[in-house]
């Protein structure tokens, strides 16, 4: 009986010393703190890239939120203001050149091609006004908004 003490003791103290070595070990997995939004857009890649303004829409065909965000985002279209889709398999080259990895995106560039402000994932109809008012106030400074 006491052996079996003994034994069950042992036990319990190299499970507990194993489970608190695997608990310091460092994790294999990567941890991502966060979506990369470009700071810049090349013009020249988008439609009428003499527009003062692209309002750059990522998407893909797989997301259920882009195309409430597309939708909220081409009533901003203008003569000063382009909005464009850049769906993610219609539009490979563009998502890849940008290191887009996280839809739905909207990036609010000025004529430098500058990305003066931008949404990550679900987005009001209100915030994108508000932003691209921001964006076109004189004396604006380029700043993401992240997501609302």
């Amino acid at each position: 009986m006491v052996e079996r003490l003994i034994l069950l003791a042992v036990v319990a103290v190299v499970a507990g010393l194993a489970a608190a070595f695997l608990q310091r070990r460092p994790s294999d997995a990567p941890v991502r703190t966060g979506w990369s939004v470009p700071e810049q857009l090349d013009r020249a890649d988008f439609s009428d890239p003499s527009t003062a303004w692209l309002v750059a829409v990522f998407t893909s065909a797989t997301c259920d939120s882009c195309t409430g965000v597309l939708t909220r985002a081409l009533p901003l279209a203008s003569n000063q203001v382009v909005v464009q889709e850049v769906e993610a398999k219609r539009d490979k080259d563009l998502h890849d050149r940008y290191r887009i990895e996280a839809v739905p995106m909207v990036a609010i560039v000025n004529a430098e091609g500058v990305v003066v402000e931008h949404h990550l994932g679900p987005v009001t109809a209100t915030h994108l006004w508000a932003s691209l008012a921001e964006a076109r106030s004189p004396g604006s400074t380029p700043k993401g908004c992240g997501s609302h």
